[in-house]
């Protein structure tokens, strides 16, 4: 698990905010006026963007959070201070008389974007604003942990600004323009691959081939930036983690739309730059990155990666297959984060509604969701000739592709004491036609402290009677699980 500690970090996001809006419609005909499409406005849904948005990612993550910077004074800017507020956002706007708070607007019809407008102020804050942020700066910094600096070129960042920050020793910045921040001499920056390209002033790799490309200007890349490590992100790519004395770490990212993308750069810098702050390595907060990003592709509009949906994602990079010894060892980490274990145990030789109604009332009652499965010689002594109908291996993997589990481990014993030995859970479950006090394991999870629990029964869902029913020709019963 790539989390060091369990502290609260004290986060600083300094930088350029903007309003997300994302409008959804349907298109029936094309305007007279012109041969573009009409949209009918149905809903429109407003998230904080830009630093705002990486600040929420940092709240939902469980960091305390601060967020310094500017907007006008208009509806904008105070809409986009109450939404950070309901976020977790200690937000410290700063008004700028007649400037416009930046605001991007996307239209989508049934789903596909088809147009974006913004409206944003480029022109550099004011120096009453300035001082006033350096106040702010001079008051939050001595208490960070680590401070995000988010510069997309909309003006909050002025050469004194930059100055601020530069001493501060976990400072990790995501710009646009990477140049101007070597002399900050930050701790990490995060430009992606055209705006590497721009910092080495070169043209684009002409075979295509980013990696290549980036791997081969590693050191150069460190040396541009100033920086004790560079990310260089590749969008469906993943991204490269470049450090001196070392090759580039990878991490692979999935494949999503290009329009379920947005902000997930903000949720990558969010994860990598807490996970460092608590401790870990560089490449644990690079994959902590990738995780987190890899949960909002998959969701329309600016959306927020949350701690427990980035540790759940994590669990599944690390393998939900587990043997029992290092899952025993996984299980002390989160016992220590006072997560709640839930373990169940079965056959699961043919997976039915029965089985996957029962399990995923049981991952709603923990944190971590554990099924140990029996083996094959298990299954045969409890089950007769010619069970499994499944190997072991074929039943971990479908029960692994369940969201609601979070380990798969095997057992070849008769009942699972040895793993409740083992394990200790604060919950064990069953499902099916049982009572508390036919379970023969159930003294022995109360002597640990744990609690037993029977979960609902699906009646005319069981293995062995559809196996039985598969066999002799009778058709199942409807409602049925194949």
């Amino acid at each position: 698990m790539a989390t060091a500690n369990e502290k609260i970090v004290n986060a600083v996001v300094v930088g350029d905010v903007m309003l997300d809006s994302w409008l959804h419609g349907s298109v029936k005909r094309l305007a007279q006026e012109a041969p573009v499409p009409v949209m009918r406005l149905e809903a429109t849904e407003e998230a904080p963007g830009g630093a705002g948005n990486t600040a929420a990612n940092l709240a939902a993550l469980g960091a305390r959070t601060r967020l310094v910077g500017a907007v006008g004074d208009d509806e904008c800017g105070e809409l986009l201070g109450r939404s950070l507020r309901l976020l977790g956002v200690q937000a410290d706007l700063l008004v700028v008389p007649g400037r416009r708070t930046a605001h991007k607007r996307r239209l989508l019809a049934g789903g596909q974007l088809t147009a974006r407008y913004d409206e944003e102020d480029l022109s550099p804050i004011p120096p009453e604003t300035e001082r006033q942020l350096l106040v702010l700066l001079a008051e939050l910094l001595p208490g960070a942990d680590v401070v995000v600096a988010c510069d997309y070129g909309g003006g909050v960042f002025t050469p004194a600004v930059r100055a601020a920050l530069a001493s501060f020793p976990l400072l990790v910045v995501d710009a646009h323009q990477v140049a101007p921040w070597r002399e900050s001499a930050p701790a990490a920056v995060l430009p992606n691959y055209t705006e590497v390209v721009r910092l080495l002033e070169e043209d684009e790799d002409e075979d295509g081939d980013r990696l290549a490309y980036l791997t081969a200007r590693s050191g150069r890349l460190l040396e541009a930036t100033g920086a004790r490590m560079v990310v260089t992100t590749l969008d469906g790519d993943g991204t490269l983690l470049h450090q001196a004395g070392a090759p580039p770490y990878r991490t692979y990212a999935e494949p999503a739309p290009q329009h379920l993308t947005t902000g997930a750069g903000d949720t990558y810098t969010s994860a990598f730059a807490l996970w460092l702050a608590q401790g870990t390595t560089p490449e644990e907060a690079a994959e902590a990155g990738q995780a987190a990003a890899g949960v909002v592709v998959r969701r329309p509009g600016t959306a927020v990666c949350t701690r427990y949906e980035l540790l759940r994602a994590l669990r599944r990079q690390e393998g939900t297959v587990q043997p029992p010894e290092r899952l025993a060892r996984l299980l002390d980490e989160h016992r220590r984060r006072g997560e709640r274990v839930v373990f169940t145990n079965g056959c699961f030789d043919v997976l039915h509604r029965g089985h996957t109604s029962y399990l995923e009332e049981a991952a709603r009652l923990g944190d971590v969701l554990v099924v140990a499965v029996n083996t094959d010689a298990g299954v045969a002594r409890l089950k007769g000739p010619g069970r499994p109908v499944n190997p072991c291996e074929d039943r971990m993997s479908v029960l692994a592709a369940l969201n609601g589990v979070d380990y798969v481990t095997w057992f070849d014993e008769d009942t699972p004491e040895r793993l409740l030995r083992m394990f200790r859970p604060e919950l064990y479950v069953k499902g099916g036609d049982y009572t508390s006090e036919m379970l023969a394991e159930a003294p022995l999870v109360r002597s640990m402290g744990g609690e037993v629990r029977v979960l609902s029964y699906l009646p005319d869902h069981s293995t062995s009677a559809i196996i039985g029913r598969m066999r002799s020709g009778e058709e199942e019963p409807e409602g049925t699980a194949p």
